[in-house]
């Protein structure tokens, strides 16, 4: 039996860390009750609300933490490196963007493998600083964790909801190629099988093994809890909601844990991008660097509208919105977790000293 650790959703501790990783946890584990509930007592949350939910989840909330990631990441650093960080975004960017444009069935595949490694990569580094990874102790189940953890984003959907699944597969590749999901042939029956059972499996291997191997700290017990309400989450809550609110509210709340539990970049990488001899100078500087991101985030998706025949595809307006940005933010995402993380090791977006 492992001890060593506050009850699981103790707010206690005044630290900062201690209250984002709960309020994680909080949120979703309200969310999938609260739901759960609707769902016994007959209610249902109509598509309409459910498609504002995800678009204020990932434009409103999520959005900004994703471009204050990028500031983090830059914001110390010297120019050759920013320069040759933001040649290998551009980069694979446009060649993401491309592969959408002209086979939109596999550049869906990726962007759901981009949704899955995002997700399980930011746990696997914010568990390490927050409620302890020592039962991880090799490479296999690191990346066992970010496959059981980051796995649930799509996994678990794919069984649980496969209809609305479908649906919004169909028009995200509707942007590019109406029908193309169609002509692919993928029985949605045999992938429900093969996700299920591989996924369910990879799970058991993971909390398997980290058991085995746990040190009594308590880190196996956090993980196994995080990792079965991830599970719960998008199994109950309806998934265009639990994907919209599941970044928001969980992967940027850890990611703030994990910044604030972990050393600042030393002061010597390069000049402070915020360096300011007053406090308006900062402001400043600040305000400066949001509107270079809120133009940049407005050319991609400008871009993005250019190349797709459809770009809200061929369903009412909300559900073109969802298609549309879901797509965009795969566009995004992908050199966000290559380039801020692969090919920055050592000060990626998700470091860990």
């Amino acid at each position: 039996m492992e001890t060593g650790t506050r009850s699981w959703l103790s707010v206690e501790s005044e630290s900062p860390v201690d209250i984002a990783v709960t309020g994680s946890r909080v949120a979703l584990l309200v969310l999938t009750v609260g739901f759960l509930g609707a769902s016994l007592s007959g209610l249902r949350v109509s598509m309409r609300a459910q498609l504002l939910a995800y678009l204020i989840g990932m434009v409103a909330l999520n959005l900004p933490h994703g471009g204050y990631e990028h500031l983090a990441n830059l914001r110390r650093r010297v120019n050759k490196f920013r320069l040759r960080y933001v040649a290998g975004y551009l980069l694979l960017l446009f060649a993401y963007l491309g592969l959408f444009a002209v086979a939109p069935v596999p550049g869906l595949a990726l962007a759901l493998a981009v949704a899955c490694v995002k997700g399980g990569g930011g746990d696997l580094h914010a568990m390490a600083v927050t409620t302890g990874d020592d039962h991880l102790r090799t490479l296999p189940q690191r990346l066992l964790a970010v496959a059981a953890r980051g796995g649930a984003v799509m996994a678990v959907p794919i069984v649980a909801s496969p209809a609305t699944f479908r649906t919004f597969s169909a028009i995200i590749v509707g942007l590019f190629d109406p029908g193309a999901l169609a002509a692919s042939g993928v029985p949605l029956g045999t992938t429900r099988v093969l996700v299920g059972g591989g996924y369910g499996a990879l799970v058991a291997a993971h909390l398997g093994v980290g058991f085995l191997r746990r040190q009594g700290t308590g880190s196996w017990l956090a993980d196994a809890a995080e990792t079965l309400l991830l599970i719960a989450y998008f199994a109950v809550v309806p998934v265009v909601v639990a994907v919209g609110l599941y970044f928001p509210l969980w992967y940027s709340l850890r990611q703030v844990a994990r910044e604030l539990a972990v050393e600042p970049a030393p002061a010597n990488e390069g000049a402070d991008l915020l360096a300011a001899e007053t406090t308006a100078g900062v402001a400043l500087r600040a305000w400066g660097l949001l509107v270079v991101g809120a133009l940049s985030v407005s050319g991609v998706a400008a871009i993005l509208w250019w190349v797709a025949p459809n770009p809200l595809g061929t369903a009412p307006l909300l559900y073109g919105a969802v298609a549309f940005w879901s797509v965009f933010i795969s566009i995004v995402a992908l050199p966000h977790v290559v380039v801020g993380s692969a090919l920055d090791r050592g000060r990626g977006i998700w470091h860990v000293p």
